[in-house]
């Protein structure tokens, strides 16, 4: 299972979430080709009803902790409820790699 099957799976487990995204992005930084280190996730679940950014974050901090701990170097997190996706326009883009 990829890097990013494994996330997925473990916030489909963790948040329950109506919507999910996880898009590798590795290859817009300086590592090696087909490389699974940094990620953006997207996330539409119940489970953020009521919670802060810092806690929602923290929710996907301690479902992938193994992950972070083992090679994800970086994590993009857009985590909403679904009125807050409602009313999305867009996601943000990632910025762009300087190193």
């Amino acid at each position: 299972m990829s890097v990013a099957q494994t996330i997925e799976q473990k916030l489909r487990l963790a948040l329950t979430p109506s919507h999910i995204e996880v898009i590798n992005e590795s290859h817009n930084h300086h590592v090696p080709p087909n490389s699974e280190t940094h990620f953006k996730v997207i996330i539409i679940s119940e489970a953020f009803d009521g919670k802060r950014l810092l806690a929602r974050h923290r929710e996907v901090n301690q479902a992938l902790a193994e992950e972070l701990a083992n090679g994800v170097h970086a994590l993009s997190m857009h985590t909403y409820t679904q009125a807050e996706w409602d009313a999305q326009s867009a996601v943000p883009e990632s910025p762009k790699c300087r190193g």
